[in-house]
């Protein structure tokens, strides 16, 4: 009668189980239904994303005029409010994964608990048994036929308590993987969340300019090409104080982080960096360039060459770094605005540095990084007129602060190498 009682409650459960799990099916349905349409409308975003990229890249090309800046700007208001819905679509996207992984994580326990109930019932009716003298169990049974049969159930129990604990065994290593892909999810919503937070703040800057734009020049091409004048004259002053600001440095040793590279750097070509953005433009390169001005005092670096690449990729981009590393200083200052260097001990310990960034709110100091992480998000802080990325690489390099403003800066030409030389 106990074996037949153990049926009945077997069945019961398993009668349970099955609405449950019909009942969950219909809302995994749903679900997935759910992420099948907002992975549509991503498709859409992310076709509407690309086409307006490759719009502002093509504005890039055109002359400097007043003009071209707010139209290039309203297209970058565009993208930025195309990214940001896109953004929206996935968070709301991954929720639901996050929702699914936690229903099968329920799904899985319920299975476990299950199995381990099943477990300890064949446990007690195999102590039972086994507790039993053999005596006692021929006389149980009329003949030999019942007492063989006996036998042979005493046998089945034994392998359906290694069946159960085996599929135990299956249902723990599936319960380790869903929750290993619910952490992986949780971290991937909490980036999608900090990259929107960065998105909305370059929508706000990009708006600002635009704005700020059209209120200094009264929306006259004269006067806008006054403020770039402007602009590229308060840019000389500061590379001219701060190359004599290094010179103080170096004599006095007042370094607050030095770095130098070990060995012997390897010829130019050598593929040892990743591009730090896609989709990106090159507006300048790196030395001698015909807006540098190399010797004229007036130009744009106080007569130095240019320490890096500059690239534009759109407001709000993402800065991935170009090698796995360490970031060993960052800052925000009048020059670079939001700036951070990354050392690369695989790499020769050459010293990445990503300025003009619109916000470090993530970074620390001391956190490694790997190949292709996002370090940041591309604006135009710091002495621009306009959002890209400045990306120098360095063979030597220090950084120092400048008592006037107490600010830290970094060293500009002297250590720094050509990026395109190992980027590949």
């Amino acid at each position: 009668m106990k074996h037949c009682k153990l049926k009945l409650k077997t069945g019961g459960i398993l009668i349970s189980a099955f609405f449950i799990f019909v009942a969950l099916s219909a809302t995994a349905q749903t679900d997935q239904e759910k992420m099948a349409d907002l992975q549509q409308q991503i498709e859409q975003l992310e076709e509407q994303a690309q086409q307006l990229r490759g719009t502002i890249t093509q504005q890039r090309e055109q002359a400097n005029t007043l003009k071209n800046q707010i139209v290039n700007l309203k297209n970058q208001i565009k993208s930025l409010q195309a990214q940001i819905n896109l953004t929206n679509k996935k968070i709301d996207k991954t929720a639901i994964e996050i929702k699914g992984a936690q229903n099968s994580i329920f799904d899985i326990q319920e299975k476990i608990n299950y199995r381990k109930s099943s477990i300890g019932q064949l446990f007690i009716l195999q102590n039972r048994r086994d507790n039993e003298s053999l005596v006692a169990i021929v006389l149980k049974n009329k003949n030999l036929s019942d007492f063989l049969n006996q036998r042979e159930h005493s046998q089945s129990l034994t392998s359906s308590l290694l069946n159960v604990v085996s599929e135990l065994k299956s249902d723990k290593q599936s319960l380790e993987d869903q929750q290993k892909n619910l952490e992986n999810q949780r971290g991937n919503l909490e980036f999608l969340k900090r990259q929107q937070n960065s998105q909305k703040f370059s929508l706000s800057q990009a708006t600002d300019d635009k704005n700020k734009l059209l209120i200094e020049t009264k929306g006259q091409e004269a006067q806008y090409q006054k403020m770039l004048v402007g602009v590229e004259q308060k840019k000389a002053l500061f590379f001219n104080q701060l190359q004599e600001l290094e010179t103080r440095v170096i004599q006095g040793g007042l370094y607050i982080v030095h770095e130098t590279a070990t060995g012997t750097l390897p010829k130019k070509g050598a593929d040892l960096f990743s591009w730090p953005e896609e989709d990106y433009r090159i507006t300048q390169g790196y030395g001698c360039t015909k807006y540098a001005r190399c010797g004229r005092l007036r130009g744009p670096y106080g007569g130095a060459p240019h320490n890096g690449l500059d690239m534009a990729a759109g407001y709000g981009s993402q800065i991935r770094a170009i090698a796995e590393g360490e970031i060993i200083a960052n800052g925000k200052n009048d020059g670079w605005g939001n700036w951070v260097a990354i050392k690369h001990p695989n790499r020769y310990n050459l010293v990445s540095v990503y300025a003009h960034m619109s916000s470090l709110s993530f970074l620390q100091v001391g956190t490694q990084v790997r190949t292709g992480e996002v370090i940041g998000y591309e604006g135009n802080t710091g002495n621009v007129t306009g959002s890209h990325l400045h990306l120098s690489l360095y063979k030597d390099f220090f950084t120092f602060i400048k008592d006037v403003n107490g600010q830290l800066y970094f060293n500009y030409f002297e250590g720094s190498v050509n990026p395109l030389d190992y980027l590949k």
